[in-house]
C-alpha cells in the first residue's frame, strides 16, 4: 500500500527512477480499484461519475511512474510511446517494464533499490 500511496505522492514528478516493485505494485492496485469502481456501477448507475473522476485523477501519475520505470533503466521516458507500434510494440513496453533496472547511479539518478 505504500507503493500506492508514493506514486500519489510524486503525482507529476517525471523526474528520478522507479523500482519494479512501487511500478507493479501501483499497477495493481489501481487495476484493483478500477475494477472496483466497474463492479459497483453495475449496482449503481450514479457511481460512473467517481469512476471517470478517479479514472482522469490516476491518469498522470500512472503516466509518471511509468517515465521513473523506464528511467531506471536509463531509457528515455519518450520509450513510453513505443506502445504506439502495432502489435510488437506493447509487447516491446512491458519487457521493458517488468526488466530489471540499472545497478547503480545512471544519468536519472541514484539507485532506487539503495
Amino acid at each position: 500500500m505504500n507503493w500506492y500511496f508514493k506514486v500519489w505522492k510524486q503525482y507529476a514528478d517525471f523526474s528520478g527512477r522507479a523500482r519494479r516493485s512501487e511500478y507493479w505494485m501501483f499497477t495493481l492496485l489501481n487495476s484493483i480499484a478500477l475494477f472496483a469502481f466497474m463492479l459497483l456501477i453495475h449496482v449503481h448507475m450514479g457511481l460512473a461519475v467517481a469512476y471517470a473522476i478517479y479514472a482522469v485523477a490516476v491518469f498522470i501519475p500512472s503516466l509518471a511512474v511509468a517515465v521513473r520505470r523506464l528511467h531506471d533503466q536509463e531509457k528515455s521516458g519518450w520509450y513510453i510511446f513505443v506502445c504506439l507500434i502495432p502489435l510488437i510494440g506493447s509487447i516491446w513496453l512491458l519487457v521493458l517494464l517488468a526488466s530489471e533496472g540499472t545497478i547503480g547511479e545512471n544519468r536519472y539518478g541514484l539507485d532506487p533499490k539503495g
